[in-house]
């Protein structure tokens, strides 16, 4: 890699010579401040989301599903199984770039968020089993994201050293704040419901406002994500993971809602952890551009995602207009 350092104080490198693209473009210079500045952003963005995050989960909802694990453990088989061996086989499919595979593989291995349940909603999941995957996936992030990311990462080769401590750290600080929304949900339960709400509109905000400044800052190479094997990559994992979660709750007989609620959960990825873990545990002259992949897969699960509610939603439509006839010429 061509990296040298200029009298500015900028960090510039020939993006022909280094690990995430092979285009041959002129030196770009990045600024070591700038990538402080989204760093800590991208640090009180995690915090706010997860503690809002931590004050949907309900502790009385844990213990009853604790009681019967076997859809909780299913799920978190599923969650952390069928989307991070995804990501891996996509990544080998498209042949992707060292760097290119590092972002889409870790976006495989960080399942849950906010955005699930809110989905897990609109299609009348059972709403009990998404809080609980998605606490469960949550809490078992520090552990599984390094393990998986340390079993997948062995077979993609020309792959830099991966920073499992700067990882298992980003890891900590994720749960910290978890544990402050669940301590609010339990304790001040009238209070938890106002932090949410403030906490999804910052949320929606700053995904905005993260989303335009990474754009801004990458604007001479953002087009690197956009290339069609990314946009493809982007488009297929939740589509997999939908799928794959619906097909897999129908072989272990799980009921309709619980079905639609893990094939939720197993495709949407948590945004907010995968930008946070490229944005500070990763070089930039490692990672590039593609610290923008999380913004990629957002918007196709969220596409796929309103398809398959509408889908959902249209043929929920004739069952109940068949059933409310049946019942009138019962009657």
């Amino acid at each position: 890699m061509n990296f040298t350092t200029n009298q500015t104080g900028l960090h510039s490198y020939d993006l022909g010579q280094n690990n995430f693209t092979n285009a041959t473009l002129s030196d770009i210079s990045f600024s070591p401040v700038m990538d402080q500045v989204i760093n800590v952003f991208c640090i009180i963005i995690l915090f706010d989301t997860m503690v809002a995050l931590g004050c949907t989960m309900k502790f009385s909802e844990i213990k009853n599903h604790i009681k019967k694990p076997k859809a909780v453990v299913i799920s978190f088989v599923v969650q952390f199984g069928v989307m991070p061996l995804t990501a891996f086989s996509l990544a080998k499919l498209f042949q992707l770039g060292p760097s290119a595979a590092m972002a889409v593989l870790v976006c495989g291995c960080c399942p849950g968020g906010m955005l699930s349940n809110v989905l897990a909603f609109a299609v009348k999941g059972d709403m009990n089993l998404s809080i609980v995957m998605t606490t469960c996936s949550t809490l078992g992030a520090l552990g599984m994201i390094p393990l998986l990311l340390f079993i997948y990462l062995h077979g993609l080769p020309n792959l830099s050293a991966v920073p499992y401590v700067r990882i298992a750290l980003t890891l900590i600080f994720m749960l910290l704040p978890c544990f402050v929304g669940i301590y609010i949900s339990y304790r001040f339960p009238q209070k938890s419901k106002l932090v949410l709400k403030i906490g999804l509109g910052v949320m929606m905000v700053s995904c905005i406002v993260l989303g335009s400044l990474l754009g801004v800052y990458l604007g001479p190479v953002i087009w690197v994500v956009t290339e069609p094997r990314i946009l493809a990559t982007g488009a297929l994992m939740p589509f997999i993971g939908y799928v794959l979660g619906y097909m897999l709750s129908f072989l272990f007989s799980f009921d309709e809602p619980c079905r639609r609620t893990v094939a939720i959960e197993t495709g949407c990825q948590n945004l907010h952890l995968c930008t946070t873990i490229l944005e500070v545990a990763f070089e930039r002259e490692v990672i590039g551009p593609y610290t923008l992949f999380p913004f990629v897969y957002f918007f196709f699960q969220v596409v796929e995602a309103l398809a398959f509610i509408v889908i959902f939603r249209c043929h929920k439509k004739p069952v109940c207009k068949l059933a409310t006839n049946q019942s009138s010429g019962d009657l």
